[in-house]
């Protein structure tokens, strides 16, 4: 896992409008070029999608990839009215030295991820005739090194822990960018998000610059750099499956289906007592960040002793990686509670680390 970093954000958004005039700054949000099709076969439709049908020969839409930009994120949230024809383009991404597209296997249910080899997804209802449909998301990322993946409705494992994305090597580089849009059927695109910033996953880079900033660059991050650290309980005593953001926090998720002892990392809340700008181009905000340290043994004494040396590496840690950028990104205070034994047959000690961080967020990079 590599979170974005805090200056990294899409630099094209579209929620339904025209790729060649995106809402916002030219500066912060790159209009698209049409490549190849007709200006008419797109129009912007009042359910809130650019719909690209295909009667003049459809249309492919690129954002310019400069060749430093070897690691790219192109999300698009689809509905499939009619089929394209079988290996009809719907995504591509090409870093100047792989290449990889999403395309049509020609109907309404499936699509390829191509690039070396070929592999197909699973069922999805791309053409929303389920009762409560929603767009399907589809995220594609290509790292400097050719290696591409296709997120499916945002999900990186399904509910049996079971790796939910599609992986390949890219090909050999054809035409650098990234590229949307089909020659053949009709699409909506509800959705359409570029970043030349990085490859990055559903828990990297969030669609909202929000969540980026607080669950992911501080909540995810922190996840991160435990998982990467080399001091001695963290790397050998605390398996790194056992290093989790804290989504549950259950007896069953503390103590039965990971291993302890664990490190749980949760957001606990996030708040922006000012706006440090005219108008909110940017805010002061403050993460609180609780950090629980679970262990166990029938000698309580020994469980709260590894359990504190845990603690005490994960703030040594924390304090030397994190908050290091004075005036935008600071730890600026910190809480310790040190539990204890109040039952007889308790058996499981849980320490929590709660942390305070406080950074300066550009906010004018989010409109859409």
């Amino acid at each position: 896992m590599t979170v974005s970093k805090q200056n990294d954000f899409w630099t094209a958004r579209l929620n339904g409008g025209s790729p060649a005039s995106p809402v916002g700054s030219s500066e912060y949000n790159t209009a698209w070029t049409l490549t190849g099709g007709h200006t008419d076969d797109g129009v912007a439709n009042t359910g809130g999608f650019w719909r690209v049908s295909s009667s003049s020969g459809g249309q492919t839409w690129k954002q310019t990839v400069d060749n430093d930009d070897n690691s790219l994120t192109m999300i698009c949230a689809i509905h499939i009215e009619s089929a394209p024809s079988n290996d009809a383009v719907l995504m591509a991404l090409d870093n100047g030295s792989h290449k990889v597209e999403v395309k049509s296997n020609g109907s309404l249910n499936k699509v390829k991820l191509v690039g070396a080899t070929t592999v197909v997804s699973n069922n999805f209802d791309f053409s929303m005739i389920e009762d409560d449909a929603v767009p399907i998301i589809l995220r594609l990322t290509l790292d400097s090194s050719g290696k591409a993946r296709l997120y499916i409705s945002e999900i990186i494992e399904d509910d049996d822990a079971t790796q939910h994305y599609l992986e390949i090597t890219g090909a050999s580089s054809s035409a650098q960018g990234a590229f949307f849009g089909n020659t053949s059927g009709t699409v909506d695109y509800y959705s359409v998000y570029f970043t030349p910033h990085g490859a990055y996953s559903p828990d990297e880079m969030d669609m909202s610059d929000f969540i980026s900033h607080s669950l992911l660059r501080t909540g995810m991050k922190v996840v991160e750099i435990l998982q990467n650290s080399n001091r001695l309980y963290l790397k050998s005593f605390v398996k790194s499956g056992s290093i989790r953001y804290g989504y549950d926090l259950s007896n069953n998720a503390l103590i039965n289906r990971f291993a302890v002892p664990s490190v749980h990392v949760l957001i606990q809340k996030a708040n922006s007592p000012d706006f440090l700008t005219l108008a909110g181009a940017r805010t002061d905000q403050r993460y609180e960040v609780l950090i629980f340290i679970t262990t166990r043994g029938t000698n309580y004494a020994n469980a709260y002793r590894l359990g504190a040396s845990i603690l005490g590496e994960v703030f040594d840690e924390l304090y030397t990686k994190t908050g290091l950028e004075s005036g935008v990104d600071s730890l600026v205070g910190y809480d310790v509670k040190f539990d204890s034994k109040l039952d007889d047959d308790e058996t499981i000690c849980v320490h929590n680390l709660s942390l305070q961080y406080m950074k300066k967020v550009r906010m004018f990079m989010r409109e859409a």
